[in-house]
């Protein structure tokens, strides 16, 4: 990064969010020989999205064939798994049980068996009621898909290890520095820089991997067109930890549910394990979690599980997804738009980064670098 004055910088790319996107994009870029500054508003990586999440390493079963969904989470869960195993980031392959409770379900299940075929996942299969109560005595189905490919990871690490790359590979990595407006140039991307010590930085490309922030920074640059700046909303879901003992050593969904894929059983990387996440639209990203919420969750982990109770499920976090329709509108795709979307030279653009988020951000940034000139 050079410097034609104090207060003004000169580099390649500019990637705003240092959330796992944007770490893997920084580090991506970086790794190619680019000059990458990355600016985040909070004062360490992965305060956002990223750090509310339910750590889980998704196989690619339910997303349409053909979507970036499917083929990001597809390749980001294999590229995410030998990352991992070489870089030494703690993850399990634990597989997950996606479960029919009752026959109703059972087209539902079928349909997500197929949807998994198509996208490539070769592992996944379903199995008959009794075959999974083998492996999970006190569930309750009467069919269920058996996934080996899912796993969990540290998410933390994963940042960690990401944000070393980056730097090892010449990124700057600038914290309490929100971007807080700009202007689409010709000759590149002019940037205004908040926080304790405000500057200005020219950069010939553009990352916008600002998560929430990302149709807020949009939107706030001079050049840009507004017409493509989708809408967003807020889908919060709330976990609640299970105390005392698991019997649980799989992940366990139920089948999927509008907005969301169901209060599902996920475990951490010592074995505990949580629930989560509901579903509540908001107007605003709000990680609070009502105690009251723990018989509705009861209600809902009992289908699969009826020996719940729910003096055992304990507050835990909540996170909030991006979502770019509401709640009666169908799911939407990752939005990946780069000068040939928008038709703006130099600017890529992040928008609707939800799960499979931490699953596909090594191939997102892959699909980012490819667009992304020296």
């Amino acid at each position: 990064m050079t410097s034609s004055a104090s207060e003004s910088v000169t580099v390649n790319v500019v990637v705003v969010g240092a959330g796992v996107v944007g770490l893997a994009c920084a580090r991506a870029l970086a790794m190619r020989g680019l000059q990458v500054a990355v600016f985040e508003r909070e004062a360490h990586f992965g305060q956002g999205i990223s750090s509310r999440s339910s750590e889980v390493i998704h196989a690619g079963l339910y997303y349409p064939t053909g979507s970036l969904k499917a083929e990001l989470c597809v390749a980001g869960s294999r590229a995410l798994y030998d990352y991992c195993a070489k870089r030494q980031v703690p993850h399990q392959r634990v597989g997950k049980l996606v479960v029919a409770t009752e026959s109703a379900d059972l087209p539902a299940l079928e349909r997500i068996a197929s949807q998994a075929r198509a996208n490539g996942v070769e592992q996944a299969r379903l199995i008959t009621g009794d075959a999974a109560r083998n492996m999970a005595p006190e569930l309750r189905c009467c069919a269920a898909l058996w996934s080996p490919d899912t796993g969990i990871v540290d998410s933390h690490a994963l940042m960690q290890a990401l944000a070393d790359d980056a730097e090892q590979a010449g990124a700057m990595l600038m914290y309490g520095a929100p971007v807080i407006g700009g202007e689409c140039a010709a000759a590149g991307q002019v940037l205004q820089i908040g926080g304790a010590v405000p500057y200005r930085v020219e950069a010939r490309w553009l990352v916008n991997a600002a998560g929430f922030g990302a149709q807020i920074l949009a939107g706030a640059l001079q050049g840009f067109p507004a017409e493509a700046v989708p809408p967003l909303y807020f889908a919060k879901g709330h976990y609640f930890a299970l105390s005392g003992r698991n019997p649980f050593k799989h992940l366990i969904y139920p089948v999927p549910e509008p907005g969301g894929l169901g209060t599902h059983l996920t475990l951490d990387l010592a074995g505990n394990a949580r629930f989560g996440p509901d579903v509540e639209w908001v107007g605003a990203p709000d990680y609070s979690v009502p105690t009251n919420r723990a018989q509705a969750f009861a209600d809902s982990i009992r289908r699969y599980w009826p020996d719940v109770a729910v003096e055992r499920l304990q507050p835990a976090y909540a996170g909030v997804r991006p979502k770019l329709g509401g709640p009666d509108a169908p799911a939407h795709d990752f939005r990946i738009d780069g000068p040939a979307e928008h038709g703006v030279a130099g600017v890529v653009q992040l928008f609707g980064i939800e799960s499979p988020g931490l699953t596909a951000s090594l191939a997102i940034a892959a699909r980012v670098s490819s667009l992304v000139g020296g």
